[in-house]
């Protein structure tokens, strides 16, 4: 009986998490935010994994990240890849917006600090600029969510 009463709390508490994460202010603001900001984080995902789009791959990343001193180079590139895919692959479904869009501001967070900032502001000389405008981008969707049209609505909806 007891195993029950835990196990029901239990439940209710995945499920109060699970709408928590989910729930989105219902607009298709951040619908027309997700698409261009998956792919992008896809794209540049994929050049790190998988050398597509004229990346490097995954050991020419981790070359690069082992010689600007985030060690060990494989981990943080592989790291690095792995939530600007996924969490870009997740951010176009709109599945799990708010936890994908929260490790893309970390990693752009990373990317500033670690390779831009000291280049200044403007792309065309390495800078921070597009960095900076990926993670306003991350930093929107988890603040609002994913909005319409997206796979949180409906795991919303199971755990209503």
């Amino acid at each position: 009986m007891l195993h029950s009463l835990f196990k029901k709390i239990e439940d209710n508490r995945m499920k109060t998490l699970l709408r928590t994460l989910t729930a989105s202010h219902s607009s298709y603001a951040s619908f027309a935010l997700r698409l261009p900001v998956g792919v992008i984080f896809m794209a540049h995902g994929g050049q790190k994994l998988f050398g597509w789009f004229g990346g490097y791959g995954l050991d020419g990343t981790a070359g690069f990240m082992a010689s600007i001193g985030l060690a060990p180079g494989l981990l943080m590139a592989l790291l690095a890849g792995c939530s600007e895919f996924v969490g870009g692959l997740f951010i176009l479904l709109g599945l799990l917006t708010r936890p994908a869009a929260s490790v893309l501001a970390i990693t752009m967070l990373v990317a500033i600090f670690a390779v831009h900032l000291t280049h200044g502001l403007f792309m065309s000389n390495n800078g921070y600029e597009f960095a900076l405008a990926l993670l306003a981008a991350s930093a929107s969707l988890v603040i609002s969510g994913s909005g319409k049209l997206a796979l949180d609505n409906h795991l919303a909806n199971r755990f209503a």
